[in-house]
Formats: structure tokens, sequence, C-alpha cells
């Protein structure tokens, strides 16, 4: 995949999406061309979007964000040189550090990794729209945590 820079954060609406039936709100980048028109809008259409679309659009729409094929397949995010996580069909991988790691697994909001259990890295189920909202909460994280260190 090819790596791609796009406007801020700040700098975006809220759009909506249907996944498998579901709506979900979305925050990308006003004008990129990656969203259908805010609900509000008269003439808004929902886009159909699986959660691993829904999530590659809205991470892929941050500023500094690169997207590029993983290793193993699916679809990396890093900021820089640095992995933010990746995408397989249904799920997510994400690294954390462990402290966090462990909270998130106490929380029940993610899983140990299901290759490297005993890592900081965690598997976060992607089939539903809330499902790809808490996917997209967690980049979050871990993209804030990218920035705080530069």
């Amino acid at each position: 995949m090819t790596k791609r820079n796009l406007p801020a954060p700040e700098k975006r609406g809220s759009h909506f999406f249907s996944i498998n039936s579901q709506e979900i709100s979305v925050t990308v980048s006003e004008g990129s061309g990656k969203a259908a028109p805010a609900r509000s809008d008269e003439s808004a259409v929902t886009q159909p979007l699986s959660p691993k679309e829904a999530v590659i659009r809205v991470v892929s729409s941050w500023e500094g964000v690169s997207v590029h094929e993983h290793r193993f397949g699916g679809v990396e995010f890093r900021v820089g040189r640095r992995e933010l996580g990746h995408l397989h069909p249904t799920f997510a991988d994400l690294p954390f550090p462990r402290k966090v790691r462990d909270e998130l697994i106490a929380a029940r909001r993610a899983s140990p990794h299901h290759v490297l259990p005993n890592s900081g890295w965690v598997t976060v189920p992607m089939r539903t729209a809330a499902e790809a909202s808490d996917v997209i909460e967690l980049f979050r994280q871990n993209y804030r945590r990218s920035n705080a260190g530069r």
C-alpha cells in the first residue's frame, strides 16, 4: 500500500457509515473524499462499509499516519517508523506498554495477543460497528501516545 499523509484530526467533521446494517458515526477529514456526506445534509447517503473498511478510513485520515501492507498480510498503520497496530479481516492487533495492555485486558476491552500472549500486544475483535468503534479508539490512544513523544 502507499504512504498517505492527510489533514490533522482537528480539521474533521462527523460522518455516518452503515456497517453490517448498523450505523456508526465516525469522524474523518472534511473534503478528503473519504466519507459520505454528514447525515444532516439533504443529499446524505450512508455507505455500506465493513468494520475493517471503517477503521481504515478513520485511522488513515489522521495527520502523519501512513498505511502499509503488513508483513503477515493485512493493513498496518504507522507514524514515522512506529507501528500503531495492524488489521486482519475480523480483528486488530495493537501494541501497548505492558501496564496499559494489562488494564485493557482486565477491563475486557482486549484479549492477549493471539500469537504473543505474554507481550504488550493485544488482539481486539472487529466484527460489528461497536467493535470497530472500540478499535478506532484504541488506535487513537496509540496515535496520541506516539505524538506525545515528539
